[in-house]
């Protein structure tokens, strides 16, 4: 039986974590002397890495200082828990249910920083859940299809047999790059129809609807996505 592979973003799939990127980001730019973007600009965003964003939000600016000092404000608030980031409902339990499906192997591609997926994996016990972890410190930015690629090496799926799951249009524009089924999620930082223009092949309602369409993908089996970069 060959496994279908479930590549999850974090921020705006899996963890509500606007409230941390706003206040970290406001730390940073401050630091820097930089007037801070309104909210909708910065969540807007959210998936790409930390240089990718601080170039869209500060063009011209002092991009490496406000990516140190965000890295710096986000460490110190996950580590004194002084700004929650919680689990979108649902999203917790259907984690746990996937990991113990033989059907499904899981995997990650975020634009996190490898510290704070492992903060996250270890705050949740998720230890050991995801086959395949991409960072932004691993390969590019999104929408570059490098960590689909990776992990779908990593794990041994044809990309036939792998989603991936996420909040933004740069998930949706990655999926189809790199060839595999583009899966939305109508909860998260960017509006569904933004992700419907960028390809997404289905949008997700909430945590019970994503199952549902994640067993319904399995059981179709192989669906060949045709990929955009070849």
């Amino acid at each position: 039986m060959t496994r279908t592979l479930l590549i999850f973003d974090i921020d705006g799939t899996i963890v509500d974590s606007a409230d941390m990127i706003i206040a970290a980001q406001a730390v940073a730019f401050a630091a820097c002397g930089v007037p801070a973007p309104p909210r909708e600009a910065s969540l807007a965003i959210v998936g790409l890495s930390l240089p990718e964003t601080f170039a869209v939000l500060a063009p011209g600016g002092p991009v490496a200082a406000l990516e140190a000092a965000y890295r710096d404000a986000a460490y110190r608030m996950r580590n004194e828990a002084t700004i929650s980031e919680p689990l979108f409902p649902g999203m917790g339990a259907l984690i746990a249910q996937l990991h113990t499906d033989p059907r499904f192997t899981l995997a990650i591609a975020t634009g996190k920083a490898r510290r704070g997926v492992n903060h996250l994996l270890r705050k949740q016990g998720w230890e050991g859940y995801f086959a395949s972890i991409q960072t932004a410190d691993d390969a590019p930015s999104k929408p570059d299809p490098g960590m689909i690629h990776r992990a779908l090496a990593e794990t041994g799926v044809p990309a036939g047999n792998a989603l991936m799951i996420g909040d933004s249009s740069f998930d949706m524009i990655m999926a189809k790059r790199a060839g595999i089924y583009a899966l939305g999620v109508g909860w998260g930082f960017q509006a569904p129809d933004r992700l419907r223009a960028e390809g997404a092949d289905a949008i997700a309602a909430d945590a019970a609807d994503l199952r549902r369409r994640i067993d319904s993908f399995a059981v179709r089996g192989d669906i060949t996505v045709e990929s955009a970069d070849g």
